[in-house]
């Protein structure tokens, strides 16, 4: 089972950034380069939505629509990390965020996911 910790939820005003990170343990025993990694998040009463993912080479990228222009999804395989930054808030942006991989290399996608993370809270109100 490949073990994923998201860290970096918070409080943050409308308008401000929040950056959030993913570590995949090394004890994990997985290589890195061929998993897709990918943030989704559920807010109360909706269901859970795919936020972006990132290709196992890193140089494939997908969005969903709500925050394109916005976030950034990020990786580094060498530290075993994906990171989301998160730019111009929005109060529909609270959620909690999860992390999660798949297997695959150089495509991504917003859909099923085998491994996901627990999760981290985002808040965004003045």
């Amino acid at each position: 089972q490949l073990q994923l910790v998201e860290s970096g939820g918070g409080l943050v005003q409308p308008g401000g950034s929040l950056r959030l990170s993913c570590a995949v343990p090394e004890a994990s025993g997985f290589t890195l380069d061929y998993y897709v990694l990918a943030w989704f998040r559920q807010a109360p009463g909706k269901e859970r939505e795919g936020v972006s993912c990132i290709s196992g080479d890193g140089g494939f990228t997908k969005y969903g629509d709500s925050v394109k222009g916005r976030f950034t999804i990020s990786r580094d395989n060498a530290k075993r990390t994906v990171s989301l930054q998160m730019n111009s808030l929005k109060p529909e942006d609270t959620a909690i965020y999860y992390c999660a991989s798949t297997t695959g290399w150089n495509r991504c996608h917003l859909g099923e996911y085998e491994h996901w993370g627990q999760g981290t809270q985002v808040t965004v109100s003045s």
